[in-house]
């Protein structure tokens, strides 16, 4: 007999009419031969309620109590389901966290995931239970109740579908699938029928509002097809799975992320470790760093620039202020006015010129750029807040993604692929390295590329289009672009080429020169560009810190940084090439799956 686990958020059993619906479908899906796990949130707005209550009472809880309160609403919403459904007639047990066996660290309203026992819920499913389970909570190794944090619930239907070995997990929400972008920020967004993990991974990441990361790494990490569906009505949705077909799609989404802020460390020594000093003290206190560039050494000085959450941005800055000082730089104000804007796709890793469009389109939209930065499947551009949704609208315009049609019925055929990984062996899996573990899949070096910087350049809306269309026009093909911060007026463009195609590179550079007036232009023959790539790179903070800390124990300089939602991308100077790599496969030879 098929498993499905069947997960519904918040805005799915907002009052008893809901969660009635909500019912039914379960009860379909039983009258059609299928064992059912359903995942539920809290009611509507019931978390932020409890959270104001709780703000009301003291303005510092105990952690440990805010879990234990805000577990309570997911107990209140798995007792009303299982009500429901026993009113139709049906059989069905609701159980917590604790009760099921999810256990997880003791990290209170952020508990990662370490084992899920299966013993229970199976006798009850073959009892012929629907089995009514509560997301977003566990109980640690000392029996307190912990919560999972953000996208909680999310985490625990596709950790359960892994663990059962579920045909399928379906995500019920108040949207019908997956769209282009937020269609509550651009109304002419598109579904979307299918998108591979990494590319909802990226997406998830930079605030679409379908899902949370920490589910998607479960589903990539463990195969789980993930069906995203309407709790309102019977679309057939948008599956994730392992490799969609994106009808030749070269960018699949686009994504904004308002509310940023920009960190610019100036003139500080440019030698190995200079990077681990600076963001060793950011990761001591979990803040999220995102995009980060780093200049090109001047005079044996480098400056760095990186985003991080808006209100996180004062943190930021008093955490660094210190060790900035000791450096002997200088730490630029934050600037809390600006927005990440992001395009995203697989088939930017094949196809040239992605880049060069999308800067165009932006320059003839008169938005000016302050950071680029690409990865093998994103490029993502760092704009004035005040022109965030037009930059998104013009990316979303420029790909044609409000052009895709499709209703998502191919889907309805949909059969899930055999998993490659059992449900038992899951579950061996995750008493060895734990659910969440940090999986890396690869650690390669591409000693092919040269590096090229053109220093201190008028930053201008327009400027990027140019440079990269002529480069294109070359038939250079661009792998790595950082588009670093200097001032308000002058900005540094740090991009990497084949080495055979450096000449040509190098022909455009100084074009570009003349015509807009550049300090200088500074290339390098011979660099080496290491990845990490794997699963969990974002909610594990360390993989990038850890490289950092690796390279700077070896003596290596780190020269280029790139990071994306599976990869961490760091060019040495080529001299260092297989020494960068042995001690990156040292540092993360635990994680390195063979």
């Amino acid at each position: 007999m098929s498993l499905v686990v069947q997960k519904f958020g918040g805005t799915s059993v907002a009052n008893s009419e809901k969660i009635l619906s909500a019912a039914r479908k379960a009860v379909r899906a039983h009258q059609h031969g299928h064992q059912v796990v359903m995942v539920v949130s809290a009611m509507g707005k019931n978390t932020d309620t409890l959270v104001a209550l709780a703000a009301e009472i003291n303005e510092k809880p105990p952690a440990r109590e805010m879990d234990m309160l805000l577990s309570t609403g997911e107990q209140v919403s798995v007792a009303l389901m299982a009500m429901a459904i026993d009113s139709l007639g049906y059989k069905a047990v609701s159980l917590t966290g604790g009760q099921i066996g999810i256990k997880t660290d003791s990290s209170h309203t952020k508990a990662r995931i370490q084992s899920i026992s299966t013993d229970r819920m199976k006798e009850l499913l073959d009892e012929g239970n629907i089995v009514i389970a509560a997301g977003f909570q566990g109980i640690d190794e000392q029996f307190n109740i912990t919560t999972l944090g953000r996208g909680g619930s999310d985490t625990t239907a596709v950790a359960l579908a892994a663990v059962l070995g579920a045909d399928q997990c379906e995500i019920y929400t108040d949207v019908d699938g997956i769209y282009t972008t937020d269609p509550r920020v651009l109304p002419e967004a598109c579904l979307v029928p299918r998108v591979c993990y990494d590319e909802m991974l990226e997406l998830a990441s930079l605030g679409a509002g379908v899902m949370h990361s920490r589910s998607i790494e479960f589903g990539k990490k463990f195969n789980v097809p993930i069906h995203v569906r309407s709790s309102l009505s019977d679309a057939a949705g948008s599956l994730i799975v392992d490799d969609a077909d994106t009808a030749g799609l070269v960018v699949s989404g686009a994504a904004l992320t308002r509310d940023e802020a920009m960190i610019s460390v100036m003139d500080v020594p440019d030698v190995p470790g200079t990077i681990h000093k600076i963001f060793a003290p950011i990761a001591a206190k979990k803040i999220t760093v995102d995009m980060i560039v780093q200049n090109v050494s001047d005079d044996d000085t480098t400056s760095i620039s990186f985003t991080v959450p808006r209100d996180e941005a004062d943190e930021t800055v008093a955490v660094i202020a210190d060790v900035v000082k000791e450096l002997g730089g200088t730490l630029a104000p934050a600037n809390i006015d600006v927005s990440k804007v992001s395009a995203v796709g697989l088939g930017m890793a094949h196809e040239a010129g992605v880049a060069n469009r999308m800067f165009r389109a932006l320059a003839n939209a008169d938005i000016n750029l302050e950071i680029i930065t690409t990865s093998e499947i994103k490029i993502s551009v760092l704009v004035d807040r005040g022109n965030a949704l037009d930059a998104l609208r013009t990316i979303h315009g420029e790909f044609t993604l409000d052009k895709l049609e499709s209703d998502g019925k191919e889907n309805e055929s949909f059969v899930p692929a055999p998993r490659e990984i059992s449900a038992v062996d899951v579950i061996e899996r995750l008493q060895v390295i734990g659910m969440e573990a940090l999986t890396i899949d690869d650690i390669e070096l591409d000693d092919t590329q040269a590096r090229i910087t053109i220093c201190k350049i008028p930053n201008r809306p327009g400027l990027a289009a140019s440079l990269f269309e002529d480069i294109a026009k070359q038939g250079v093909f661009v792998d790595m672009i950082v588009q670093s911060f200097n001032n308000e007026q002058i900005a540094d463009i740090t991009f990497t080429v084949k080495r055979d195609q450096l000449q040509e590179a190098i022909s455009v550079a100084e074009k570009a020169k003349e015509t807009y007036g550049c300090e200088k232009i500074d290339y390098k023959e011979r660099i080496a560009k290491l990845s990490v790539s794997g699963i969990g790179m974002r909610s594990h903070t360390g993989v990038a810190m850890g490289s950092f800390e690796a390279l700077a124990e070896a003596g290596i300089n780190v020269e280029m940084i790139s990071t994306s939602e599976v990869r961490v991308n760091v060019v040495v100077d080529g001299d260092d090439a297989n020494r960068g790599l042995e001690c990156l496969q040292q540092k993360f030879a635990a994680e390195l799956e063979s």
